[in-house]
């Protein structure tokens, strides 16, 4: 109620009256004079009157952090009946030293009504981080000198604030057994662009990355030590010791961009209606900071297995399983296929079972098995099934006994072997129609007599029938057709292969034409959530639609892909600075809206029109 009174009553009071005109423009900057090396601070270039077309200079051996991030304010006063109205628009650069000197930053330029104002230039000096320098005082100017500000509180991020966990299922364990470990991001503030930087290298164990790779974090609130944090799941790997001894797991690194909400001084002054435009809901501005998050390193005790009780048909397997045998039949002719299929199932490192292998009579003819595995993962890690399909063939007629199998693991939860059989199968071969009699000897051309199963049988027995060649195919007339089609076929085949390479060749122009392609498609995803009110895909088929189609557009590799990239790439194509700016700031709406949905300022229909309107001008310039 208090913000709609405010409104009125500027409405009541001051459209009536006609405004005077102010000062001329104006525009100055701030900024320190002297840093240290890896100090992060702020330059603002402040206009006393509302512009277009903000040209920033060159901040040569600087890391730009982020910028502009543009404010503006508007303040009245009334002195003796007469009005007086006070603009004020900022345009803010995050900014990081990187070397050791004096470096020179240019003269800013904004386009007032037609007539283009600059900035003075300045220097800005970079001592050694060694605590014994401080950045000199200085005092305010004109528009024609720089105003330097000794104690500019630059935005910063502790360490309580956005930290990166790691949180294993387990610290001490039997070799072969798994280890979930989860990679957490906690944050009490916004953050985007998080991008793994350094992920541990496990020596010693298999891995296996378990993580949600579709792209959006899923977040979630946690309590630590009391204090309410949002976290975000980064990465999750599944690990298994190979050997035993103590190991300590190197941490993971991270990058990733906080955005920090600042509020601009209120002035001094006594005009009623300060208040009102220096609202926080009006008065916001955002600051993204660069943070290098690395977990802590974990030690995890790997244990030898038990040799005590150690089955004679245990091959390694660790975890708690269950297993079986099936056969699809037992009654068969000689030289008729039988499968029988040998299935573990349970939790643990199913890819690395070693499935156990039956015995078969010595008259089967026995394929290799098909092998084929299903994984889950749960939160106890990784599970599933794994079977081996034998297919095997009787040569001749009998009653044969194919024994148990026996499957044996270590089960971690109680410490102890345990070994599962399954059961023996009889089968009974009757005498088949093939060419074998179903005997148990086999003669051939007065040679030594063979028994079946221990040596290679003869392809084929008999009067193989074979006929003279009359004709010769080397030289005759269908010899030379098909040299000749031979040849067609390769010149086609080479002709179709250097069109390709050409093809391959020119991806960017393919992304460029099909740039407006996929943003309409991506705006069209992000409408339905529109109307189903789903905020958080809506933001990010926005994202993806704004920031693809300039990747797309322009041929910025993605790996490359920022917001100065962006502001750069356009203005070397040409794109009028107007429209570029308009881009730019609608990439910093959607991306703030995006890790902060639930702010008042963002709507999404006007996002969305935004992104529409803003892709429509960047097609038709572009």
């Amino acid at each position: 109620m208090k913000k709609v009174f405010r409104i009125l009553l500027f409405i009541v009071y001051v459209a009536p009256i006609t405004l005077w005109g102010q000062d001329d423009p104006t525009l100055t900057v701030s900024a320190k004079k002297q840093v240290m090396v890896g100090e992060r601070f702020q330059v603002v270039f402040e206009a006393n009157a509302e512009g277009k077309n903000f040209q920033a200079p060159s901040f040569n051996g600087f890391t730009v952090l982020g910028g502009p991030f543009t404010s503006s304010s508007s303040s009245f006063s009334m002195v003796n009946g007469s009005m007086s109205h006070t603009v004020k628009c900022s345009y803010t650069f995050a900014l990081q030293a990187n070397q050791e000197g004096t470096f020179h930053v240019g003269s800013a330029s904004l386009n007032v009504k037609g007539h283009v104002i600059s900035s003075e230039p300045f220097d800005i000096k970079v001592v050694p981080d060694d605590g014994s320098h401080t950045a000199p005082s200085g005092g305010s100017t004109t528009s024609s000198q720089v105003q330097s500000q000794q104690n500019t509180n630059d935005p910063q991020v502790s360490g309580k604030d956005l930290f990166l966990r790691v949180v294993p299922s387990k610290k001490s364990v039997y070799v072969g057994e798994q280890i979930v470990l989860t990679y957490k991001l906690y944050t009490k503030v916004p953050v985007s662009s998080v991008s793994l930087s350094k992920m541990p290298s496990y020596a010693g164990f298999w891995t296996k990355d378990i993580s949600d790779n579709s792209g959006t974090l899923r977040q979630s609130s946690e309590y630590i030590n009391g204090i309410e944090y949002t976290s975000a799941e980064v990465s999750k790997v599944i690990i298994v010791p190979q050997r035993s001894g103590k190991f300590t797991l190197d941490p993971m690194s991270l990058e990733c961009i906080a955005q920090i909400r600042t509020e601009r001084s209120n002035s001094r002054s006594m005009d009623p209606f300060e208040a009102f435009f220096n609202d926080p809901f009006f008065n916001r501005n955002i600051v993204n900071v660069k943070k290098e998050l690395s977990s802590q390193s974990i030690g995890v005790e790997v244990k030898s297995l038990p040799e005590n009780g150690k089955p004679d048909s245990f091959a390694g397997a660790v975890g708690n399983y269950n297993f079986k045998s099936d056969i699809d039949k037992t009654e068969l002719s000689a030289n008729e296929a039988v499968t029988i299929t040998l299935t573990v199932s349970g939790t643990g490192n199913v890819e690395l079972l070693q499935m156990p292998t039956p015995v078969f009579p010595p008259d089967f003819e026995v394929y290799d098995p098909k092998i084929t595995t299903s994984t889950d993962v749960g939160s106890q890690g990784l599970s599933g099934t794994k079977k081996a399909e034998y297919l095997v063939i009787p040569r001749r007629a009998g009653n044969f006994t194919i024994p148990a199998v026996e499957f044996s693991f270590y089960n971690s939860s109680n410490e102890s072997y345990q070994t599962i059989s399954s059961q023996p199968y009889e089968i009974k071969v009757e005498k088949g129609t093939g060419s074998e009699d179903g005997g148990s000897i086999y003669a051939s051309n007065q040679e030594d007599i063979k028994y079946l199963g221990s040596d290679i049988r003869h392809i084929m027995t008999g009067d193989a029938h074979l006929k003279p060649m009359h004709t010769v195919f080397f030289g005759s007339a269908a010899y030379f057709v098909a040299l000749l089609v031979l040849l067609v076929l390769f010149v086609i085949l080479l002709l179709v292969l250097k069109k390709r390479e050409q093809l391959a060749q020119n991806t960017a122009a393919n992304r460029n034409r099909k740039a407006d392609k996929v943003a309409r498609a991506r705006l069209k995803n992000a409408y339905q959530y529109l109307k189903a009110k789903d905020q958080e895909k809506f933001y990010v088929e926005m994202s993806q639609a704004l920031w693809g189609y300039i990747a797309d557009k322009l041929g910025i590799e993605r790996s490359r892909l920022s917001i100065d990239t962006v502001n750069e790439t356009m203005k070397g194509k040409g794109v009028p600075d107007e429209l570029t700016q308009q881009f730019v700031d609608t990439l910093n709406n959607c991306e703030f809206a995006r890790f902060a949905p639930s702010s008042a300022e963002e709507k999404m229909d006007d996002l969305y029109q935004q992104g529409i309107d803003v892709i429509s001008k960047a097609e038709k310039v572009l």
